[in-house]
C-alpha cells in the first residue's frame, strides 16, 4: 500500500478566509479594533494550574486545568497535557505516530480502556479498534488552541459512559486565540510551525484558525520521522452558556514505530539502546471532524447539545515478536481501520427552590454509532505476504487477509441526575443512567454474521458535607462499564476473547467503585485534595503481544489513594505535587485460578502502575519571565500477570520550560527534557520472542522470554520563538 504525506497548508488558511466572506456576506462585518471609548481596566492574574471547585465538586478527584497551565507546562509530545490531571502517567512504547499509553489508579490503561478522552466533547476512544479496544490517538489536538481540561475519576458521574469508568478528560478549546506566528527546533529533530488567529464580527461572532505542522525524529538509530499537520476552524458566538459553535478539524500524520525490542537484542549487540530489529514497522493515520454546540439559558433552567461526525483511518505496521511465529519472513503484521463515527448529545437541567432548599435536576441523552472496516494481514518489510502467522485467514478466497471484519456499532444512553443542596453543609447528587449497546460483525474472510446486544443500568451517587473551614467531605459510589471488541465477544477473532474466561466474554464488562475524599483549601495559597478509593473490574483488559491488541481476562480489584496539592507562595508562583499509591490485584478466587491459568502463580497484574508521584512549579507575570518544570516519577510494577516477579523498575524524568518576553509581541521559550539524562525506560514489558533465525532454530514456537524495553528520550533541547501579529 503506497501513502504519499502531502502538507496541505494552503487548506487551512483557504477554509479560513472562505467561512469569513461567507460572514461578510451575511452582512457581518469584521471588527478590526476595539471600541476607542471602551474603558481600560486593570487586570491581576494570578498564577494558577487547577480551578477550586471546594462548592461545586462532587469527589475529591475531579478537577479543573486552567489554560495558564497547558501553556506552561513543559511537554516534550502532546498527550503529556494530560499529565495534569492526578497520579496520570502519560508515556509511549512504540514511538509518535500511535497512541500513547496511559497508567492511571494502579490499571494499565494501554491506549485508552478505561480512560476516556474527549476534545470539544466528541469522543477520541474507538471501540473494536483494529489494535486495542478503547483506542485513543491525540496526535490530532493542537496544543495552542486549548482552553482548559476537566478530569473526573471513577464511576461516580451519570454523564459519563463507555471508557469513562477510570476516569475522564474533556478538552475545550479556545473560542478567541490572538494572532500569533510560532516556530520551534529540538536537539532531537523535534520541529514545528504555528500559525492562529481570530476575527471578530460586528455580531459578536468569533471565527478561529490555527494551523500545525511538526515533524519528530527522536534519538532512534531509524528515526521516527513522523511527520503531522493539524488544521482547526471554528466559529462562535455569544458564551458557553447562551451561544452556539461550529468546528471543522483535519489531521494527518506517518512515521516510523520504533517498538519495545527484546533486552537481550541490546546486550548482546545486535541494535543499540535506540535501536530496531525491524524498522519497517510504522502508521499512518488521519482524522476529518465537524462538530457543533448550542447553549441557551433561562431563569431556572438550561438547555446544552452538541452533535458531532467524525472520520478517521489507521494503519500500523507492527513486529513485536519477531521470528516467534514466522521463522521465515518474520511477525510483522499490518492492521488498518477505516471508521465513521456520529453521534450528539443533549442536557436539559431545571432549578427549584422548596424553602432553603435548592435542587438541579438533569436529564440527557447521548448516542454513538460507529461503522468501521479493520483487518489483519501478515507483512514482511510492509508488503503483504500470502499467508498468515497464526493459521487464520483463507487466502484461496482471494481475499488478502488475515481477519476481515464490517462493524456497526450503537450505544445509546438515557441518564438522570439530581444534584440538592439540603443544608448549607450538606448536598447530595443521585445518578442513574442506562445503557444499550447493540453492535454486529460480519466476516469478509469466512462469511460470518453475528450481533450481541446488552443493556446496563448504572446507579451512582455522591454525598458532600461541608464547607466547614473551606474543607469539603465526599463519599462516592457507582456503577461503570468498559466496552469489549464485538470480535470477541463473538469469537470472530478469537484472539479478542480469552477461551479460559469464566463464561463469556461480555458485551458490557462492568466495574464497581467506591471512593472517600477530602478538598481543603483553609489556608490561603494553598490548595488540598485527598482521594481514597476501591474499584472493582468484571473483565481485565491485558496486552497480547503476539497480535499487540487487548483482550478480555480475569476479573480484578484496584485500591489506593492519591493525593494533590497546589501552593501559590506569591501571586507569580505555583508549586504543585500529586502522589498516588495503587494496589491492583486479580480476585484470587477458585474460578479465577482454574480458569485463568496465567495467573495461578499468584495475583498480581501485570504492568499495573503501584506508586505515581511528580513536583512542579509553574511561573508567570515575574516581570518578562515565565516557564514551568515538573518532575514525574513511575514506580516499579510487575510484568507479568500471576507472580510479582519479573518487575520493570519505572522511571524518573525531569523536563524545564523557560520562556522570556521581549516585548508583548515577541518571546522566546526553552524547553529542557530529562533534564538529569536518566538512562531509563519508558515503558516495559516481559514475553517470548526469537530474535533471527537462529533463536527460531534453537528454541521454536515457545520463544525466549525476556523483557521488552523501549527506551526514554535522553537529555535534548527545543527552542521556541512566538510572536503575536
Amino acid at each position: 500500500m503506497s501513502y504519499r504525506f502531502i502538507v496541505p497548508v494552503p487548506i487551512g488558511f483557504a477554509v479560513f478566509l472562505l467561512v469569513s466572506a461567507i460572514a461578510q456576506a451575511a452582512g457581518i462585518e469584521a471588527d478590526s479594533a476595539a471600541p476607542a471609548d471602551k474603558p481600560k481596566l486593570e487586570e491581576i492574574v494570578v498564577t494558577s494550574s487547577r480551578t477550586n471547585l471546594i462548592g461545586k465538586a462532587e469527589t475529591a478527584s475531579q478537577g479543573s486545568v486552567t489554560e495558564e497551565e497547558l501553556q506552561l507546562r513543559p511537554v516534550y509530545r502532546v498527550g503529556q497535557l494530560l499529565e495534569s490531571v492526578p497520579g496520570l502517567i502519560v508515556t509511549v512504547h512504540s514511538g509518535e505516530a500511535k497512541a500513547y499509553q496511559y497508567l492511571l489508579r494502579g490499571v494499565n490503561l494501554d491506549h485508552g480502556i478505561d480512560f476516556a478522552n474527549f476534545v470539544d466533547d466528541m469522543p477520541v476512544n474507538r471501540p473494536s479498534n483494529a489494535h486495542g479496544q478503547g483506542y485513543c490517538d491525540l496526535n490530532f489536538v493542537i496544543p495552542q488552541i486549548l482552553a482548559g481540561v476537566d478530569f473526573t475519576k471513577g464511576p461516580y458521574f451519570a454523564e459519563l459512559g463507555d471508557f469513562g469508568s477510570v476516569g475522564s478528560e474533556h478538552m475545550r478549546l479556545l473560542n478567541d486565540l490572538p494572532n500569533q506566528i510560532s516556530a520551534s527546533a529540538g536537539t532531537l529533530g523535534d520541529d514545528e510551525i504555528f500559525a492562529g488567529g481570530t476575527l471578530h464580527f460586528d455580531n459578536g461572532g468569533k471565527l478561529l484558525g490555527a494551523a500545525d505542522v511538526s515533524r519528530v525524529d527522536g534519538p532512534y538509530t531509524h528515526p521516527d520521522n513522523f511527520r503531522k499537520i493539524g488544521l482547526t476552524t471554528r466559529y462562535s458566538q455569544g458564551t458557553d452558556v447562551d451561544g452556539y459553535s461550529v468546528t471543522a478539524m483535519y489531521y494527518k500524520g506517518q512515521g516510523r514505530l520504533s517498538t519495545d525490542q527484546p533486552l537481550r537484542a541490546i546486550r548482546s549487540g545486535l541494535i543499540g539502546f535506540y535501536g530496531t530489529l525491524d524498522p519497517t514497522d510504522g502508521a499512518q493515520s488521519s482524522r476529518w471532524s465537524l462538530s457543533g454546540h448550542y447553549d441557551v439559558t433561562g431563569d431556572d433552567w438550561k438547555l446544552a447539545a452538541n452533535l458531532y461526525a467524525v472520520h478517521s483511518t489507521q494503519v500500523l505496521w507492527n513486529d513485536f515478536t519477531h521470528f516467534l511465529n514466522d521463522p521465515v519472513n518474520g511477525d510483522q503484521e499490518q492492521q488498518d481501520e477505516t471508521r465513521d463515527s456520529f453521534g450528539g448529545a443533549v442536557a436539559f437541567t431545571r432549578s427549584l427552590t422548596f424553602g432553603d432548599i435548592d435542587s438541579n435536576t438533569t436529564f440527557g441523552v447521548q448516542e454513538r454509532y460507529d461503522s468501521e472496516y479493520v483487518d489483519r494481514r501478515h507483512t514482511r518489510q510492509r508488503v503483504d505476504l500470502d499467508y498468515c502467522n497464526d493459521g487464520e485467514g483463507d487466502y484461496s478466497i482471494g481475499f488478502h487477509a488475515c481477519t476481515a471484519d464490517l462493524v456497526n456499532i450503537d450505544d445509546i444512553a438515557p441518564y438522570l441526575s439530581n444534584t440538592t443542596r439540603w443544608l448549607n453543609w450538606l448536598r447530595t447528587t443521585i445518578g442513574v443512567r442506562e445503557d444499550y449497546a447493540g453492535a454486529s460483525d460480519r466476516s469478509m474472510i469466512t462469511g460470518f454474521n453475528g450481533s450481541s446486544q446488552a443493556f446496563l443500568f448504572q446507579p451512582k451517587g455522591s454525598m458532600t458535607i461541608g464547607p466547614w473551614y473551606d474543607t469539603e467531605f465526599y463519599v462516592s459510589a457507582g456503577k461503570g462499564y468498559h466496552s469489549d471488541d464485538i470480535r470477541g465477544v463473538l469469537g470472530t477473532a478469537p484472539v479478542q476473547g480469552v477461551s479460559f474466561s469464566v463464561g463469556r466474554v461480555p458485551l458490557l464488562a462492568r466495574t464497581y467503585g467506591e471512593e472517600f475524599g477530602i478538598r481543603n483549601a483553609s489556608i490561603r495559597g494553598l490548595q488540598i485534595q485527598l482521594a481514597l478509593f476501591r474499584q472493582d473490574y468484571g473483565s481485565e483488559e491485558s496486552y497480547d503481544q503476539d497480535a499487540g491488541i487487548d483482550q478480555a481476562t480475569a476479573p480484578s480489584r484496584r485500591q489506593g489513594f492519591e493525593l494533590s496539592a497546589q501552593y501559590h507562595p506569591f501571586d507569580w508562583l505555583e508549586l504543585n505535587t500529586d502522589v498516588a499509591v495503587a494496589k491492583a490485584r486479580f480476585f484470587k478466587n477458585e474460578a479465577t485460578l482454574q480458569n485463568f491459568y496465567q495467573i495461578a502463580g499468584g495475583a498480581y497484574i501485570a504492568n499495573a502502575p503501584s506508586f505515581t508521584l511528580s513536583f512542579g512549579a509553574i511561573i508567570d507575570n515575574l516581570a518578562p519571565w515565565f516557564g514551568g518544570a515538573e518532575m514525574r516519577i513511575l514506580g516499579p510494577y510487575p510484568l507479568a500477570d500471576g507472580p510479582a516477579n519479573p518487575r520493570g523498575g519505572g522511571y524518573s524524568e525531569t523536563n524545564v520550560d523557560i520562556g522570556y518576553r521581549f516585548t508583548d509581541k515577541l518571546k522566546l521559550q526553552v524547553a529542557i527534557f530529562n533534564l538529569f539524562n536518566q538512562k531509563a525506560y519508558a515503558s516495559e514489558f516481559y514475553y517470548a520472542t526469537n530474535i533471527n533465525v537462529a533463536e527460531a532454530a534453537k528454541y521454536g514456537a515457545a520463544g525466549v522470554n525476556d523483557y521488552q524495553i523501549h527506551p526514554l528520550e535522553p537529555l535534548s533541547v527545543r527552542f521556541t520563538v512566538t510572536a503575536n501579529l
